[in-house]
């Protein structure tokens, strides 16, 4: 007989509080607004984000937009606190969730002045492809980040992704310039060497968005 209880998708699973003794993830909520206000007016930031952070204006459209894609269910957005101080570091996100295919990507990756070069960003992306692989199921976590984005491409293959491409002008960007991205991905039988690379460290995982 089948059970009258669906069985939790990848979106129901997906928003859970992830942590280790470096940092905490958990999902974004209204009242982040301040804490991540306090550290997001750095335009290094928003170098090659897909929307530009200049004014308190920017930040408060943009953490709206931020907020409405997680309670949409378009993203499991992320607020990161690094464990050392107790304050927020910045946010990561699931996204592009296509559970029926067995991928998702990670992305939509900041860091305030403090916490880069810390280990953060490594810890952040540890534990989110641990939830991916090992409590999700994935078979394949996808990244992708701007051409221009030497740093971020360096640290992805720092940690083993494989970087598979570029699609041109695959996007909008402030400053009317449009985006090549290029792609990443780590896929489920190349976890335990990503795995033990993160763990291992030091190599700092650069940020991709």
């Amino acid at each position: 007989m089948l059970s009258d209880t669906a069985a939790p998708t990848w979106w129901d699973k997906a928003a859970a509080t992830l942590e280790n003794e470096s940092v905490r993830l958990r999902p974004i909520d209204a009242g982040d607004r301040d804490a991540l206000h306090a550290i997001a007016m750095d335009p290094h930031i928003w170098r090659y984000f897909v929307s530009r952070v200049d004014s308190d204006e920017d930040f408060h459209a943009f953490f709206d937009a931020t907020l409405a894609d997680h309670r949409a269910g378009r993203r499991a957005v992320f607020v990161i606190t690094d464990k050392g101080t107790g304050r927020a570091a910045g946010s990561m996100s699931y996204g592009n969730i296509a559970q029926a295919d067995g991928r998702l990507e990670i992305g939509w990756s900041w860091l305030g002045r403090d916490f880069r070069g810390q280990g953060v960003n490594r810890w952040a992306k540890y534990l989110l492809l641990q939830h991916a692989f090992e409590n999700l199921g994935a078979e394949r976590v996808e990244f992708k980040t701007d051409e221009l984005n030497t740093q971020a491409r360096k640290g992805l293959r720092n940690i083993g992704a494989i970087e598979e491409g570029t699609l041109r002008s695959f996007n909008p960007m402030p400053g009317n310039r449009r985006r090549d991205a290029v792609f990443f991905s780590i896929l489920r039988p190349e976890w335990p060497r990503v795995k033990e690379q993160l763990e291992l460290g030091p190599k700092v995982v650069a940020d991709a968005r």
